[in-house]
This record gives structure tokens, sequence and C-alpha cells, in this order.
């Protein structure tokens, strides 16, 4: 398989900054040997965007932080991935903040325009909030709810399309921090979400059995992994660290298993946060999340 790596190195989603530095951490942390080592070849690496620091950038609307920049650059990052895939290459996304995933999913609907996208979102947190809804007005917890046609138009209507995604084609895992208005969202919408309460009670071999059943409606499957799902004690290095998190053989194994069995057109690996992280751990973990998604196997 090629694989073209778009790293989009975006933080003007959230309020911490310091996750446009996580494209070069998991450079650093070694990458290109874990695509190589799998048998993949890397077509090109690519930055589908330069970013001038977001302090040269107007806040704009207080409830929709930095709207008119994410737009622009994930609407980049949507044409960059129909690229990719048109020339028969995985487009592995790093980021960046989780705004990007606007622009990841955008693009893997245009890409594949006329299947059925799933999308298996790895999170502590929904992002299912819409500007109604958001406490804090960062993009980064809208970015699912917006990929599903709710909330402000000019956020789902990124691409000229919407919804890109089917609500009861997402399924989030991990989840362990919901906003009120957007647990309500949730429910109402039909996406599926596995709580680590959820995962406590049935195991994380069940709740993969029960995500592979719910995905065999659809035709593709896009992955998109937060690496603050991981517990603080293994990732410190996030852009909002929750307590309470999964261990990696549950993130690893639940992407061994996902990737075993579904079609995975794409994937992307986000808010890594280097100023916060200890000795390259966190970005470590999201080099070993990603070798996991392109085949990595123990025997």
């Amino acid at each position: 398989m090629k694989v073209r790596v778009l790293e989009m190195p975006l933080d003007f989603g959230a309020s911490r900054h310091g996750a446009d530095m996580g494209p070069s951490a998991i450079r650093l942390a070694g990458l290109k040997d874990t695509i190589e080592n799998q048998g993949h070849l890397i077509e090109k690496w690519f930055s589908p965007i330069e970013i001038s620091p977001q302090e040269h950038y107007p806040i704009g609307d207080e409830k929709l932080r930095y709207l008119d920049c994410i737009l622009s650059f994930c609407e980049t990052l949507r044409k960059e991935i129909v690229t990719t895939v048109d020339c028969g290459d995985f487009p592995l996304i790093i980021g960046g903040d989780h705004s990007i995933a606007l622009g990841s999913i955008a693009g893997v609907a245009s890409a594949h325009e006329g299947k059925r996208i799933g999308v298996l979102y790895i999170d502590a947190h929904g992002d299912f909030n819409t500007a109604e809804t958001s406490p804090s007005g960062n993009i980064h917890g809208m970015c699912l709810s917006a990929s599903c046609g709710l909330g402000d138009s000019r956020l789902t209507g990124l691409g000229g399309f919407s919804p890109k995604v089917q609500s009861q084609d997402v399924v989030i895992i991990g989840v362990r921090d919901l906003d009120p208005g957007e647990k309500k969202l949730l429910k109402e919408n039909g996406a599926t979400v596995f709580s680590v309460t959820e995962i406590d009670r049935l195991g994380i071999g069940e709740v993969i059995n029960r995500t592979k059943k719910i995905f065999e409606a659809c035709d593709l499957i896009h992955i998109s992994l937060d690496l603050d799902v991981f517990d603080p004690l293994y990732a410190p290095g996030v852009g909002i660290s929750v307590p309470y998190g999964l261990n990696p053989r549950e993130v690893l194994f639940l992407l061994e298993e996902i990737t075993s069995s579904l079609k995975i057109c794409s994937a992307e690996v986000v808010e890594l946060n280097p100023v916060l992280d200890t000795r390259s751990k966190t970005a470590r973990l999201a080099v070993a999340a990603i070798g996991k998604i392109l085949g990595h196997r123990i025997f």
C-alpha cells in the first residue's frame, strides 16, 4: 500500500496551544520506520497548509472561534485527501487539534462519493457540540456533529455538501467527558457511544464486536483517533487531559481488531501536544497506534 502522510499542524480549534507541533513529534518518534516496516511505501510527506502563529489571526465570533481560518485550512485538507485517494494512496492525516476532522471526513466523503462511510471516533470527548451547546466556542468540539450535518451552516457546508456521514454510522469509543447539550444531541441523532463505563461493563472485546456489527452496513471506515482517549498516566501530552481513560493494550487491541476485519479507507491521529509530553511517551503511543492501523501484528 502507498501511504501519503498529510501533516496538518493546526491548533486553532482548541484553547491550549501546542498541537501544531504534534506532526513533527510523531515523525521524530519513528513514524517512517513504522510505516515501512509494515511493507508500505511512503508516497510522500505533505503538509497541506502553512500556518502563521495563531496570534496573527482574529478570533472572530466567540461562539465559533477562528471559524474562517479553520474552514479555509480544512478545505485545503479536503482537496488534498481527494487527490490522495484519486492517486490510489492511503491518506494518513497527522494533527494538529481535532478540528481537522472537519476536513478529513469531508475529504473522505468527497473522494468516495456514493459510498456509505462509517466513522470510528476514538476519543475522551464526543465533539458533538454546536455553537449553541458549546461552553467554550472551540471548534474542535464541534467537528463530528458538523460532519453529521448539525450546527452552523458554514461548518456543515464545508466542501459544498452536507451531511458527510450519517450519525447512525458513527461509533464513538472511550468517551468520559460530555457536555449536557452534547449528550442530548448524541441521543437524538442516533450515534453509538461506548463510554469508559460501557467498556468496563462489557469488556473491550464485546465493544469491538458490537462496533463491527454496526459498521456492517458501511462500505468504508474512517478512523479518527484522539490521543486523549488514553489515560493520562500513559499519554500526558494531549490537548485536554481527562482522567480514568483507556490503557494502551485496550486501544491497540481495538485498532488491530477493527483494521483486521473492516475496510479502512483513511485514518487520522490528533491532539498530541509535545509541550505537555514526558520523554515522548505520548508520541511513541501515537506511532504504535498508527502501526496497528497499518497492519502491525505481534505474530
